[in-house]
C-alpha cells in the first residue's frame, strides 16, 4: 500500500473540498482504494498518477451501504 503522502500531499488535502455545488464537504484519503472521499456526501474522487480527478462526471457514487 502507497503512503499518504505519495498519493496526495497533505497541504492539497487541506485546500480541496468536494466540487458539487450543493455538498463542498471535507475529503478524505482513502490510500487503500486510490481515491478522495468526500466526508459530508460520500462521493469517491479517483487518484490517478498522483494527480486527484476532481470532477463531479469521475466521482463514484456512494453505496447506500454504511451512509447515513
Amino acid at each position: 500500500m502507497a503512503e499518504r503522502q505519495e498519493l496526495v500531499p497533505q497541504w492539497l488535502l487541506e485546500i480541496l473540498c468536494c466540487p458539487v455545488p450543493e455538498c463542498r464537504g471535507d475529503l478524505e484519503l482513502r490510500a487503500d482504494i486510490e481515491r478522495l472521499v468526500c466526508k459530508k456526501c460520500g462521493r469517491r474522487y479517483p487518484i490517478r498518477n498522483g494527480i486527484p480527478v476532481m470532477l463531479i462526471e469521475e466521482a463514484e457514487l456512494p453505496t447506500s451501504e454504511g451512509q447515513l
